[in-house]
C-alpha cells in the first residue's frame, strides 16, 4: 500500500522536478522585480522568462512611479492579479520573504520559486503544508538555459 503524500513532497529540489515545473507554469508573478533602468537579476531573469514564452506579471516592491515593467502593467499586490498566476517568483532577501506569506497563501499559486540565494525554511514549510510546490535557491534563467541546450 502506498503511503500518503507528505507536505515534504512539495519541497522540490531535483533537476527533474524543476524542469517539470518550468514546463507546467505559464503565468508568473514576480515579487521584487526591478525595472530595466535598475537592471540586475531581478530584471534580466524575468526578461529571459518572458522571451521564453512565460507571461510575466510584475509586482515590484519599490519604484512607486513605475507603471509597467517588461511592457506589462505593474501590480502592487497579488490580490489585484486576475486570473491567478501559476507561479510566484520571489526576488526578496530571505528575511523579507515572510512578509509575503499571507498574500501568497491567499492567491494559491501552484508553485513558489525563491531565486538563487533565497531560502526560508519556515515559509517553505508553510507553503508546502498548504499544497504549494516550493523551489528554493535556484535561478530560473540557469534552469531555462539547461532546457534550451
Amino acid at each position: 500500500m502506498a503511503t500518503a503524500p507528505s507536505w515534504r513532497d512539495h519541497l522540490l529540489e531535483s533537476t527533474a522536478d524543476v524542469l517539470r515545473i518550468l514546463e507546467r507554469v505559464k503565468r508568473v508573478a514576480v515579487i521584487g522585480i526591478k525595472p530595466a533602468m535598475v537592471g540586475g537579476p531581478a530584471f534580466y531573469v524575468p526578461e529571459r522568462m518572458q522571451q521564453s514564452g512565460y507571461e510575466i506579471i510584475p509586482v515590484p516592491v519599490y519604484y512607486p512611479d513605475i507603471q509597467e515593467i517588461l511592457g506589462a502593467p505593474i501590480h502592487r499586490s497579488l490580490a489585484t492579479i486576475s486570473p491567478p498566476v501559476d507561479m510566484v517568483q520571489l526576488f526578496r532577501r530571505p528575511n523579507d520573504v515572510p512578509r509575503h506569506l499571507d498574500e501568497i497563501l491567499a492567491h494559491k499559486p501552484s508553485v513558489v520559486w525563491m531565486q538563487l540565494g533565497i531560502r526560508h525554511a519556515q515559509v517553505a514549510e508553510q507553503l508546502a503544508r498548504a499544497g504549494i510546490d516550493v523551489i528554493q535557491d535556484r535561478c530560473v534563467k540557469v534552469e531555462l538555459d539547461r532546457i534550451r541546450r
